[in-house]
Protein backbone atom coordinates (compact mmCIF):
# COMPACT_ATOMS: atom_id res chain seq x y z
CA UNK A 1 0.00 0.00 0.00
CA UNK A 2 1.45 3.18 -0.81
CA UNK A 3 1.83 6.17 1.33
CA UNK A 4 -1.51 8.85 1.11
CA UNK A 5 -1.74 12.41 2.01
CA UNK A 6 -4.58 11.37 4.28
CA UNK A 7 -1.75 9.71 6.21
CA UNK A 8 0.60 12.27 6.07
CA UNK A 9 -1.60 15.04 7.30
CA UNK A 10 -2.36 12.88 10.30
CA UNK A 11 0.93 12.25 11.00
CA UNK A 12 1.69 16.39 11.10
CA UNK A 13 -1.01 16.92 13.06
CA UNK A 14 -0.23 14.49 15.92
CA UNK A 15 2.89 15.47 15.98
CA UNK A 16 2.39 19.55 16.01
CA UNK A 17 -0.63 18.96 18.91
CA UNK A 18 1.21 15.90 20.60
CA UNK A 19 -2.22 14.64 20.53
CA UNK A 20 -3.94 11.79 18.96
CA UNK A 21 -7.19 13.25 21.08
CA UNK A 22 -6.68 16.72 19.71
CA UNK A 23 -5.26 15.79 16.11
CA UNK A 24 -8.71 13.31 15.87
CA UNK A 25 -10.92 16.47 16.74
CA UNK A 26 -9.66 18.58 14.21
CA UNK A 27 -9.80 15.99 11.39
CA UNK A 28 -12.85 15.09 12.11
CA UNK A 29 -12.49 11.30 12.69
CA UNK A 30 -12.49 9.06 15.83
CA UNK A 31 -9.19 8.28 17.60
CA UNK A 32 -9.20 4.58 16.46
CA UNK A 33 -9.44 5.72 12.97
CA UNK A 34 -6.74 8.25 13.20
CA UNK A 35 -4.20 5.35 15.09
CA UNK A 36 -4.94 3.55 11.69
CA UNK A 37 -4.18 5.87 9.76
CA UNK A 38 -0.60 6.02 11.66
CA UNK A 39 -0.54 2.39 11.78
CA UNK A 40 -1.01 2.13 8.41
CA UNK A 41 1.49 4.96 7.39
CA UNK A 42 4.37 3.30 9.64
CA UNK A 43 3.94 -0.43 8.04
CA UNK A 44 4.52 1.89 4.44
CA UNK A 45 7.67 3.37 5.84
CA UNK A 46 8.42 0.19 7.80
CA UNK A 47 9.49 2.76 10.88
CA UNK A 48 7.73 3.75 13.81
CA UNK A 49 6.96 7.21 13.99
CA UNK A 50 5.89 8.11 17.58
CA UNK A 51 7.12 6.37 20.89
CA UNK A 52 3.87 5.90 23.22
CA UNK A 53 3.69 5.59 26.92
CA UNK A 54 0.60 5.74 29.11
CA UNK A 55 1.19 9.74 30.13
CA UNK A 56 2.92 11.27 27.09
CA UNK A 57 3.89 11.09 22.83
CA UNK A 58 6.72 11.47 21.63
CA UNK A 59 8.11 11.16 18.12
CA UNK A 60 10.60 8.65 17.42
CA UNK A 61 13.69 9.12 15.91
CA UNK A 62 12.86 8.11 12.58
CA UNK A 63 9.78 10.78 12.99
CA UNK A 64 11.61 13.86 14.10
CA UNK A 65 13.76 12.85 10.74
CA UNK A 66 10.75 12.74 8.83
CA UNK A 67 8.33 15.13 9.98
CA UNK A 68 9.80 18.01 7.96
CA UNK A 69 9.97 15.75 5.02
CA UNK A 70 5.95 14.95 5.71
CA UNK A 71 5.40 18.64 5.94
CA UNK A 72 7.20 19.36 2.46
CA UNK A 73 4.87 17.28 0.90
CA UNK A 74 1.74 18.87 2.17
CA UNK A 75 3.08 22.23 1.66
CA UNK A 76 4.04 20.86 -1.95
CA UNK A 77 0.68 20.24 -2.50
CA UNK A 78 -0.81 22.92 -0.91
CA UNK A 79 0.84 24.89 -3.68
CA UNK A 80 0.10 22.50 -6.11
CA UNK A 81 -3.60 22.94 -5.64
CA UNK A 82 -3.29 26.38 -5.37
CA UNK A 83 -2.08 26.93 -9.09
CA UNK A 84 -4.91 24.73 -10.11
CA UNK A 85 -7.17 26.59 -9.00
CA UNK A 86 -6.16 29.91 -9.89
CA UNK A 87 -5.94 28.24 -13.89
CA UNK A 88 -9.42 27.55 -13.28
CA UNK A 89 -10.05 30.41 -12.03
CA UNK A 90 -8.29 32.49 -15.19
CA UNK A 91 -5.80 34.29 -12.17
CA UNK A 92 -3.19 32.57 -14.56
CA UNK A 93 -2.44 31.11 -17.79
CA UNK A 94 -1.21 31.14 -20.97
CA UNK A 95 -2.77 31.20 -24.65
CA UNK A 96 -0.92 31.00 -27.96
CA UNK A 97 -2.48 31.68 -30.93
CA UNK A 98 -1.55 31.48 -34.20
CA UNK A 99 -2.92 34.08 -36.74
CA UNK A 100 -2.86 34.74 -40.73
CA UNK A 101 -1.06 38.12 -41.31
CA UNK A 102 -3.84 39.97 -42.60
CA UNK A 103 -5.56 39.32 -39.68
CA UNK A 104 -3.12 39.87 -37.36
CA UNK A 105 -2.18 43.19 -38.98
CA UNK A 106 -5.86 44.49 -38.49
CA UNK A 107 -8.51 42.91 -36.18
CA UNK A 108 -7.10 40.37 -33.63
CA UNK A 109 -5.36 42.93 -31.40
CA UNK A 110 -8.48 44.26 -30.81
CA UNK A 111 -9.54 40.84 -29.41
CA UNK A 112 -6.34 40.64 -27.80
CA UNK A 113 -6.74 43.86 -25.48
CA UNK A 114 -10.60 43.35 -24.87
CA UNK A 115 -9.63 39.82 -24.08
CA UNK A 116 -6.59 41.09 -21.57
CA UNK A 117 -8.75 44.08 -19.95
CA UNK A 118 -11.22 41.26 -18.69
CA UNK A 119 -8.39 38.50 -17.90
CA UNK A 120 -5.77 40.66 -16.90
CA UNK A 121 -3.37 37.70 -15.56
CA UNK A 122 -3.69 35.30 -18.89
CA UNK A 123 -1.02 35.87 -21.22
CA UNK A 124 -1.69 35.62 -24.81
CA UNK A 125 1.06 35.42 -27.44
CA UNK A 126 0.19 35.77 -30.93
CA UNK A 127 2.14 34.48 -34.25
CA UNK A 128 1.23 36.28 -37.59
CA UNK A 129 1.78 33.86 -40.53
CA UNK A 130 0.68 32.72 -43.70
CA UNK A 131 -2.64 31.11 -43.97
CA UNK A 132 -0.91 27.15 -44.52
CA UNK A 133 1.42 28.14 -41.47
CA UNK A 134 -1.46 28.52 -39.02
CA UNK A 135 -3.10 25.16 -40.20
CA UNK A 136 0.98 23.74 -39.60
CA UNK A 137 1.35 25.25 -35.80
CA UNK A 138 -1.88 23.75 -34.83
CA UNK A 139 -1.18 20.27 -36.52
CA UNK A 140 2.03 20.33 -34.84
CA UNK A 141 0.62 21.48 -31.40
CA UNK A 142 2.77 24.79 -31.54
CA UNK A 143 -0.30 26.73 -30.98
CA UNK A 144 -3.31 26.12 -28.97
CA UNK A 145 -6.20 28.15 -31.02
CA UNK A 146 -5.95 29.02 -34.85
CA UNK A 147 -7.59 31.46 -36.59
CA UNK A 148 -7.85 31.98 -40.88
CA UNK A 149 -9.54 31.39 -43.87
CA UNK A 150 -10.70 27.98 -44.70
CA UNK A 151 -7.84 25.63 -45.86
CA UNK A 152 -6.93 21.89 -46.31
CA UNK A 153 -6.54 20.50 -43.14
CA UNK A 154 -5.93 16.93 -41.49
CA UNK A 155 -8.61 14.75 -39.59
CA UNK A 156 -6.59 15.34 -36.26
CA UNK A 157 -7.80 19.11 -36.40
CA UNK A 158 -11.10 21.01 -35.65
CA UNK A 159 -12.49 23.91 -37.93
CA UNK A 160 -15.42 25.83 -36.84
CA UNK A 161 -17.30 29.10 -39.07
CA UNK A 162 -16.01 31.97 -36.65
CA UNK A 163 -17.06 34.60 -39.07
CA UNK A 164 -17.54 35.31 -42.92
CA UNK A 165 -16.83 38.43 -44.54
CA UNK A 166 -17.96 39.74 -48.57
CA UNK A 167 -15.06 41.09 -50.62
CA UNK A 168 -14.84 44.66 -50.91
CA UNK A 169 -13.35 47.24 -52.97
CA UNK A 170 -10.59 49.27 -51.84
CA UNK A 171 -10.42 52.69 -53.68
CA UNK A 172 -10.10 56.38 -53.10
CA UNK A 173 -12.78 58.82 -51.51
CA UNK A 174 -12.26 60.82 -54.89
CA UNK A 175 -13.31 57.54 -56.98
CA UNK A 176 -16.88 58.00 -58.73
CA UNK A 177 -17.30 54.36 -57.20
CA UNK A 178 -17.22 55.89 -53.43
CA UNK A 179 -20.95 57.96 -54.16
CA UNK A 180 -22.24 54.44 -54.18
CA UNK A 181 -23.21 52.00 -51.93
CA UNK A 182 -22.22 48.78 -53.89
CA UNK A 183 -19.93 47.90 -56.74
CA UNK A 184 -20.84 44.67 -59.22
CA UNK A 185 -18.11 43.22 -60.24
CA UNK A 186 -18.84 43.69 -63.62
CA UNK A 187 -17.99 47.32 -62.83
CA UNK A 188 -14.67 46.49 -61.90
CA UNK A 189 -13.67 45.65 -66.16
CA UNK A 190 -12.52 48.66 -67.03
CA UNK A 191 -10.67 49.38 -63.24
CA UNK A 192 -6.97 49.52 -62.82
CA UNK A 193 -6.84 46.51 -60.57
CA UNK A 194 -4.15 45.81 -57.94
CA UNK A 195 -4.73 41.83 -56.42
CA UNK A 196 -2.65 39.35 -54.14
CA UNK A 197 -0.88 36.24 -54.93
CA UNK A 198 -2.21 32.97 -53.80
CA UNK A 199 -5.95 31.42 -52.65
CA UNK A 200 -7.05 34.68 -51.34
CA UNK A 201 -7.44 35.53 -55.01
CA UNK A 202 -6.94 32.33 -56.43
CA UNK A 203 -10.50 30.96 -55.04
CA UNK A 204 -12.32 33.66 -57.03
CA UNK A 205 -11.92 31.84 -60.09
CA UNK A 206 -14.69 29.14 -60.29
CA UNK A 207 -16.99 31.87 -58.64
CA UNK A 208 -17.58 34.34 -60.58
CA UNK A 209 -19.17 34.45 -63.98
CA UNK A 210 -15.57 33.26 -67.16
CA UNK A 211 -15.83 37.47 -68.24
CA UNK A 212 -14.87 39.01 -64.84
CA UNK A 213 -12.97 36.07 -63.49
CA UNK A 214 -10.58 36.31 -66.42
CA UNK A 215 -9.81 40.35 -65.74
CA UNK A 216 -9.54 39.38 -62.05
CA UNK A 217 -6.58 37.35 -62.88
CA UNK A 218 -5.13 39.61 -65.55
CA UNK A 219 -4.50 42.54 -62.53
CA UNK A 220 -2.75 45.51 -63.58
CA UNK A 221 -0.07 44.88 -60.63
CA UNK A 222 -0.21 41.48 -58.43
CA UNK A 223 1.45 41.91 -54.98
CA UNK A 224 1.97 39.26 -52.49
CA UNK A 225 0.53 41.75 -49.23
CA UNK A 226 -3.01 43.42 -48.65
CA UNK A 227 -0.48 46.40 -46.72
CA UNK A 228 1.09 46.77 -50.76
CA UNK A 229 -1.90 46.91 -52.08
CA UNK A 230 -3.51 49.02 -49.67
CA UNK A 231 -0.36 51.83 -50.30
CA UNK A 232 -0.57 51.29 -54.12
CA UNK A 233 -4.46 52.38 -53.97
CA UNK A 234 -3.07 55.69 -51.84
CA UNK A 235 -1.01 56.33 -54.80
CA UNK A 236 -3.49 56.54 -57.42
CA UNK A 237 -2.46 52.96 -59.45
CA UNK A 238 -5.65 51.45 -59.03
CA UNK A 239 -8.17 49.72 -56.86
CA UNK A 240 -8.09 46.37 -54.72
CA UNK A 241 -9.96 43.91 -52.89
CA UNK A 242 -9.91 43.40 -49.14
CA UNK A 243 -12.40 41.76 -46.45
CA UNK A 244 -14.44 43.68 -44.01
CA UNK A 245 -12.18 42.91 -41.45
CA UNK A 246 -9.33 45.10 -42.96
CA UNK A 247 -11.82 48.34 -42.51
CA UNK A 248 -10.00 50.73 -40.08
CA UNK A 249 -6.78 49.46 -41.75
CA UNK A 250 -8.13 50.37 -44.94
CA UNK A 251 -9.41 54.33 -43.16
CA UNK A 252 -5.88 54.83 -41.66
CA UNK A 253 -4.58 55.02 -45.34
CA UNK A 254 -7.70 57.72 -46.12
CA UNK A 255 -9.55 54.94 -48.48
CA UNK A 256 -13.14 53.95 -48.29
CA UNK A 257 -14.44 50.61 -49.40
CA UNK A 258 -17.44 49.31 -50.81
CA UNK A 259 -19.16 45.92 -50.82
CA UNK A 260 -19.38 43.86 -54.00
CA UNK A 261 -22.75 42.48 -55.58
CA UNK A 262 -23.78 40.38 -58.29
CA UNK A 263 -22.18 37.78 -56.92
CA UNK A 264 -21.75 38.60 -53.08
CA UNK A 265 -18.47 36.46 -52.51
CA UNK A 266 -17.81 35.66 -49.46
CA UNK A 267 -14.59 33.96 -47.18
CA UNK A 268 -15.15 31.96 -44.16
CA UNK A 269 -12.56 32.56 -41.12
CA UNK A 270 -12.36 28.91 -39.00
CA UNK A 271 -11.43 28.50 -35.49
CA UNK A 272 -8.40 25.69 -35.74
CA UNK A 273 -8.02 23.35 -32.65
CA UNK A 274 -6.03 19.92 -32.33
CA UNK A 275 -8.40 17.18 -31.67
CA UNK A 276 -6.08 15.51 -29.40
CA UNK A 277 -5.20 18.14 -27.67
CA UNK A 278 -6.86 19.17 -24.11
CA UNK A 279 -7.22 23.30 -23.81
CA UNK A 280 -6.02 24.53 -20.98
CA UNK A 281 -8.74 27.34 -18.76
CA UNK A 282 -7.21 29.88 -20.45
CA UNK A 283 -6.95 28.68 -23.40
CA UNK A 284 -11.11 27.93 -23.23
CA UNK A 285 -11.68 31.29 -22.42
CA UNK A 286 -10.45 32.56 -25.22
CA UNK A 287 -11.81 30.33 -27.52
CA UNK A 288 -15.47 31.26 -25.77
CA UNK A 289 -14.49 35.20 -26.62
CA UNK A 290 -13.77 34.54 -29.93
CA UNK A 291 -16.63 33.20 -30.56
CA UNK A 292 -18.92 35.60 -28.35
CA UNK A 293 -17.54 38.60 -29.91
CA UNK A 294 -16.13 37.82 -33.60
CA UNK A 295 -19.91 39.27 -34.82
CA UNK A 296 -19.34 42.28 -32.85
CA UNK A 297 -15.92 43.55 -34.31
CA UNK A 298 -17.41 42.81 -38.12
CA UNK A 299 -20.64 45.39 -37.48
CA UNK A 300 -17.75 48.01 -36.11
CA UNK A 301 -15.93 46.96 -39.31
CA UNK A 302 -19.13 47.39 -41.38
CA UNK A 303 -20.10 51.12 -39.79
CA UNK A 304 -16.22 52.26 -40.75
CA UNK A 305 -16.41 50.83 -43.67
CA UNK A 306 -19.50 52.91 -44.81
CA UNK A 307 -17.84 56.06 -43.99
Amino acid sequence: MSTTLRQLRAFVLVAEQNSFTKAAETLCLTQSALSGLIKELEQNLEVKLFDRTTRKLHLSDAGLRLLPQAKRVLNEMSVLNEKVGNLKSLHQGHVRLAVSQQLSASTMPKFIAKFSEIHPNIQVTLTDCSVDDVVNHIENLEADLGVAPERFHSDDLNAEALFASPFYLVLPATHPFAKKDVVRWSDLMNERLITLNGPFIKSLQNELPTQISGRIFNPDFEVNFLSTAIGMTRMGLGVTLCLLYAAEWVEQYGLVMRPIADPVVERKFLLYTHKNRSLSPAAIAFKEFLEQNAHEFLVTNSKTAKL
